[in-house]
């Protein structure tokens, strides 16, 4: 049985002058280029995810250097406050004793000109 419009005039089962074989070819042509599209986004998809890993790696590293410097100022803030605990009349005294210097060093220079 022959089907109407199908390779009119030539052997039966020959298609390629008929319109199905020209649909057939540019399906197979327009699968082969989603073909290559969706490879691309595949590739795509996982340079992202090992991306999204290596970035996740990197968060955790920065996670636990950001918790031992947090532990590190801490225990040093607890050392300053211990130390401005301490007696504060030996700061003044201090204080006291090097603007004294200043002043005589100043005084010294000023009488010698």
């Amino acid at each position: 049985m022959r089907r109407a419009g199908l390779g009119e005039g030539g052997p039966p089962g020959n298609y390629v002058a008929s319109g199905h074989s020209l649909y057939e070819e540019e399906n197979e042509h327009l699968q082969e280029e989603m073909r290559a599209k969706v490879n691309a986004l595949k590739h795509i998809s996982v340079d992202i995810g090992n991306e999204i890993k290596y970035q996740n790696k990197m968060l955790g590293e920065m996670d636990s250097d950001f918790d031992s410097t947090g532990g590190l100022l801490g225990a040093t803030i607890g050392r300053l406050k211990l130390i401005s605990r301490g007696s504060q009349t030996k700061v003044h005294c201090y204080m006291l004793l090097f603007a004294l210097f200043v002043f005589i060093v100043l005084y010294w220079v000023i009488k010698l000109r």
